[in-house]
């Protein structure tokens, strides 16, 4: 049995993040509540190992998150940030854009994940675009980027991941066979389900997706 994320509300509009992570997907998405006991956990450490020194107000640390999906990590790490250093950068502006473009990094898993983190942490998919919240990019990538690589074999194994070919090959050979088999014999059309509030919050999500892609 799966556990759901708590539906906080920020006002009166739920977050989005937890939106998404509650949906059923193939992809695993963190819940904000989640990333943020996390993130204290990792202040609580730094603390203990910097003789109490507060790791949101050090604008000289640096954050990468190596497989971001929604951004939820550094959404929180670059709020934390923006509070910490209030002291030190008092210009709010100067404040975020030093934090995005010195402090937080983030690398999406496909590309889509990496769209839906610009959108969290920039507030735009694009690191230059109109609504982005940091003027500070010379790229649309910002510091979070994708960049798809195609597997490398060498003695059966990916140069770059270590991954079986014998295993990948084994799966390319399944779904082909998968996608024959639905081509020449197609699943009966079964009578769509009634709607809830559960099909309708995905409905709204898939929204979400959707913007994101465009």
């Amino acid at each position: 049995m799966s556990t759901q994320a708590s539906f906080a509300l920020r006002g009166r509009n739920p977050d989005v993040l937890t939106c998404i992570a509650n949906l059923s997907n193939d992809e695993v998405f963190t819940p904000p509540e989640f990333a943020s006991r996390m993130l204290d956990t990792l202040a609580e450490a730094w603390a203990a190992d910097h003789n109490g020194a507060n790791l949101w107000a050090d604008k000289t640390v640096k954050f990468l998150d190596p497989c971001t999906k929604s951004g939820v990590f550094l959404r929180e790490i670059t709020s934390r940030l923006t509070r910490g250093l209030a002291d030190e950068i008092q210009n709010l502006e100067e404040r975020v854009d030093h934090i995005l473009t010195n402090q937080v990094f983030g690398i999406g898993i496909t590309y889509l994940t990496s769209l839906l983190a610009r959108r969290s942490v920039y507030c735009s998919k694009h690191a230059q675009g109109k609504y982005s919240i940091t003027k500070g990019f010379d790229s649309d990538d910002g510091n979070i980027w994708f960049e798809r690589t195609e597997h490398t074999w060498a003695d059966g194994k990916c140069t770059y991941c270590g991954a079986s070919q014998k295993t990948f090959e084994r799966g390319e050979a399944h779904r082909a066979a998968l996608r024959l088999r639905l081509g020449a014999d197609p699943a009966p059309q079964l009578p769509a389900p009634a709607r809830g509030p559960a099909a309708r919050l995905s409905d709204a999500v898939q929204g979400v997706r959707a913007t994101v892609r465009n």
